[in-house]
Protein backbone atom coordinates (compact mmCIF):
# COMPACT_ATOMS: atom_id res chain seq x y z
CA UNK A 1 0.00 0.00 0.00
CA UNK A 2 1.38 3.35 -1.03
CA UNK A 3 1.59 6.26 1.39
CA UNK A 4 1.46 8.89 -1.39
CA UNK A 5 -1.54 10.39 -3.13
CA UNK A 6 -2.85 8.34 -6.04
CA UNK A 7 -1.42 9.70 -9.30
CA UNK A 8 -3.39 10.76 -12.35
CA UNK A 9 -3.15 7.28 -13.85
CA UNK A 10 -4.73 5.66 -10.78
CA UNK A 11 -7.49 8.29 -10.69
CA UNK A 12 -8.15 7.90 -14.43
CA UNK A 13 -8.26 4.12 -14.04
CA UNK A 14 -10.68 4.34 -11.10
CA UNK A 15 -12.77 6.91 -12.99
CA UNK A 16 -13.39 4.45 -15.82
CA UNK A 17 -15.27 1.95 -13.65
CA UNK A 18 -18.98 1.82 -12.97
CA UNK A 19 -20.68 1.56 -9.60
CA UNK A 20 -24.25 0.47 -8.90
CA UNK A 21 -26.82 2.76 -7.29
CA UNK A 22 -29.69 1.80 -4.98
CA UNK A 23 -31.71 0.52 -7.97
CA UNK A 24 -28.90 -1.47 -9.55
CA UNK A 25 -28.35 1.18 -12.23
CA UNK A 26 -24.77 1.76 -13.39
CA UNK A 27 -23.18 5.09 -12.45
CA UNK A 28 -19.71 5.96 -13.69
CA UNK A 29 -17.42 6.65 -10.72
CA UNK A 30 -15.59 9.47 -12.55
CA UNK A 31 -18.87 11.28 -13.19
CA UNK A 32 -19.25 11.86 -9.44
CA UNK A 33 -16.28 14.25 -9.35
CA UNK A 34 -15.91 15.47 -12.92
CA UNK A 35 -17.10 18.98 -12.05
CA UNK A 36 -17.08 19.06 -8.26
CA UNK A 37 -15.11 17.99 -5.24
CA UNK A 38 -16.20 14.83 -3.47
CA UNK A 39 -15.38 13.15 -0.22
CA UNK A 40 -15.79 9.44 -0.75
CA UNK A 41 -15.83 6.88 2.04
CA UNK A 42 -15.17 3.29 1.06
CA UNK A 43 -16.68 1.09 3.76
CA UNK A 44 -15.74 -2.50 4.57
CA UNK A 45 -19.14 -4.09 3.91
CA UNK A 46 -22.80 -3.26 4.42
CA UNK A 47 -23.12 -5.16 7.74
CA UNK A 48 -19.92 -3.74 9.29
CA UNK A 49 -21.02 -2.26 12.62
CA UNK A 50 -17.96 0.00 12.84
CA UNK A 51 -18.64 1.39 9.38
CA UNK A 52 -22.32 1.93 10.19
CA UNK A 53 -21.39 3.94 13.27
CA UNK A 54 -18.82 5.92 11.25
CA UNK A 55 -21.30 6.71 8.47
CA UNK A 56 -23.99 7.67 11.02
CA UNK A 57 -21.57 10.11 12.66
CA UNK A 58 -20.49 11.37 9.24
CA UNK A 59 -24.12 11.97 8.30
CA UNK A 60 -24.73 14.09 11.40
CA UNK A 61 -21.64 16.17 10.59
CA UNK A 62 -22.77 16.57 6.97
CA UNK A 63 -26.05 18.01 8.17
CA UNK A 64 -24.21 20.53 10.37
CA UNK A 65 -22.00 21.65 7.50
CA UNK A 66 -24.44 21.33 4.60
CA UNK A 67 -24.33 25.05 3.76
CA UNK A 68 -20.51 25.09 3.63
CA UNK A 69 -20.48 21.99 1.47
CA UNK A 70 -22.99 23.52 -0.90
CA UNK A 71 -20.97 26.76 -1.12
CA UNK A 72 -17.79 24.82 -1.95
CA UNK A 73 -19.55 22.50 -4.45
CA UNK A 74 -18.62 19.44 -2.37
CA UNK A 75 -20.57 16.23 -1.90
CA UNK A 76 -20.01 13.13 0.22
CA UNK A 77 -20.56 9.61 -1.06
CA UNK A 78 -20.31 6.17 0.51
CA UNK A 79 -19.21 3.12 -1.47
CA UNK A 80 -19.55 -0.46 -0.26
CA UNK A 81 -18.04 -3.60 -1.74
CA UNK A 82 -21.26 -5.61 -1.66
CA UNK A 83 -24.20 -5.89 -4.01
CA UNK A 84 -26.57 -2.95 -4.55
CA UNK A 85 -29.59 -4.52 -2.82
CA UNK A 86 -28.55 -3.63 0.80
CA UNK A 87 -28.14 0.09 -0.01
CA UNK A 88 -31.63 1.13 1.15
CA UNK A 89 -31.23 -0.91 4.37
CA UNK A 90 -27.83 0.71 4.97
CA UNK A 91 -29.34 4.14 4.43
CA UNK A 92 -32.08 3.42 6.97
CA UNK A 93 -29.53 2.17 9.54
CA UNK A 94 -27.16 5.11 9.14
CA UNK A 95 -29.43 7.98 8.13
CA UNK A 96 -27.12 8.60 5.15
CA UNK A 97 -29.08 9.38 1.94
CA UNK A 98 -29.44 6.28 -0.24
CA UNK A 99 -28.93 8.46 -3.33
CA UNK A 100 -25.33 8.97 -2.21
CA UNK A 101 -24.51 5.31 -1.49
CA UNK A 102 -23.12 3.03 -4.19
CA UNK A 103 -21.88 -0.54 -4.56
CA UNK A 104 -18.54 -1.52 -6.12
CA UNK A 105 -19.43 -5.19 -6.45
CA UNK A 106 -16.26 -6.21 -8.31
CA UNK A 107 -13.96 -4.03 -6.12
CA UNK A 108 -12.61 -2.32 -9.25
CA UNK A 109 -12.47 1.17 -7.72
CA UNK A 110 -11.19 -0.18 -4.39
CA UNK A 111 -8.29 -1.92 -6.14
CA UNK A 112 -7.57 1.00 -8.50
CA UNK A 113 -6.90 3.09 -5.38
CA UNK A 114 -4.74 0.43 -3.73
CA UNK A 115 -7.30 -0.75 -1.20
CA UNK A 116 -6.09 -4.34 -1.46
CA UNK A 117 -5.81 -5.18 2.24
CA UNK A 118 -8.11 -7.89 3.48
CA UNK A 119 -8.06 -8.49 7.22
CA UNK A 120 -10.28 -8.84 10.24
CA UNK A 121 -7.55 -7.52 12.57
CA UNK A 122 -8.75 -5.23 15.35
CA UNK A 123 -7.33 -1.82 16.22
CA UNK A 124 -3.62 -2.35 16.89
CA UNK A 125 -2.53 -2.34 20.54
CA UNK A 126 -1.68 1.14 21.76
CA UNK A 127 -3.69 2.87 19.03
CA UNK A 128 -6.68 4.89 20.19
CA UNK A 129 -10.04 3.70 18.92
CA UNK A 130 -12.14 6.10 16.89
CA UNK A 131 -14.64 8.33 18.72
CA UNK A 132 -17.65 6.77 17.01
CA UNK A 133 -16.79 3.33 18.42
CA UNK A 134 -18.73 3.40 21.65
CA UNK A 135 -18.94 -0.39 22.03
CA UNK A 136 -16.11 -2.86 22.49
CA UNK A 137 -15.20 -5.31 19.71
CA UNK A 138 -17.26 -8.18 21.13
CA UNK A 139 -20.43 -6.10 21.47
CA UNK A 140 -19.80 -4.61 18.02
CA UNK A 141 -19.56 -8.12 16.52
CA UNK A 142 -22.76 -9.19 18.30
CA UNK A 143 -24.58 -6.06 17.08
CA UNK A 144 -23.35 -6.59 13.51
CA UNK A 145 -24.46 -10.23 13.58
CA UNK A 146 -27.86 -9.24 14.96
CA UNK A 147 -28.34 -6.65 12.20
CA UNK A 148 -27.39 -9.27 9.61
CA UNK A 149 -29.88 -11.76 11.03
CA UNK A 150 -32.62 -9.13 11.13
CA UNK A 151 -31.91 -8.43 7.45
CA UNK A 152 -31.37 -12.03 6.37
CA UNK A 153 -32.51 -11.38 2.80
CA UNK A 154 -29.25 -9.45 2.32
CA UNK A 155 -26.94 -12.15 3.70
CA UNK A 156 -24.32 -12.88 1.07
CA UNK A 157 -24.92 -9.47 -0.53
CA UNK A 158 -23.12 -7.38 2.10
CA UNK A 159 -19.66 -7.72 0.53
CA UNK A 160 -16.36 -9.24 1.62
CA UNK A 161 -16.21 -8.99 5.43
CA UNK A 162 -12.42 -8.76 5.42
CA UNK A 163 -12.11 -6.03 2.74
CA UNK A 164 -10.80 -2.77 4.18
CA UNK A 165 -11.87 0.63 2.92
CA UNK A 166 -10.57 4.17 3.01
CA UNK A 167 -11.37 7.83 2.50
CA UNK A 168 -10.53 10.09 -0.43
CA UNK A 169 -11.10 13.69 -1.41
CA UNK A 170 -11.20 13.91 -5.20
CA UNK A 171 -11.87 16.47 -7.89
CA UNK A 172 -12.86 18.37 -9.61
CA UNK A 173 -11.53 16.30 -12.48
CA UNK A 174 -8.61 14.00 -11.90
CA UNK A 175 -7.10 15.67 -8.84
CA UNK A 176 -6.67 13.94 -5.47
CA UNK A 177 -6.49 16.16 -2.40
CA UNK A 178 -6.41 13.55 0.37
CA UNK A 179 -6.48 9.81 0.88
CA UNK A 180 -6.35 7.31 3.70
CA UNK A 181 -6.45 3.54 3.34
CA UNK A 182 -7.72 1.69 6.41
CA UNK A 183 -5.27 -0.66 8.12
CA UNK A 184 -7.57 -2.53 10.51
CA UNK A 185 -11.26 -3.30 10.74
CA UNK A 186 -11.74 -0.43 13.19
CA UNK A 187 -10.25 2.06 10.73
Amino acid sequence: MSESLPDGTAVANASSFDLLDKSGKKVNFGSLFKEKKIIVVFIRHFFCGSCQKYVSQLNSQCQKFSKSMEETNTEIFVIGCGKWQPIEMYSEMTGFPSSKIFADTDLNVYHAFGMNIRTTALTPAGQQRASYLTEGPIMNAISSTWRALMNAKFLGKQGDISQLGGEFILGPGGSTVFFYNDRSNFH
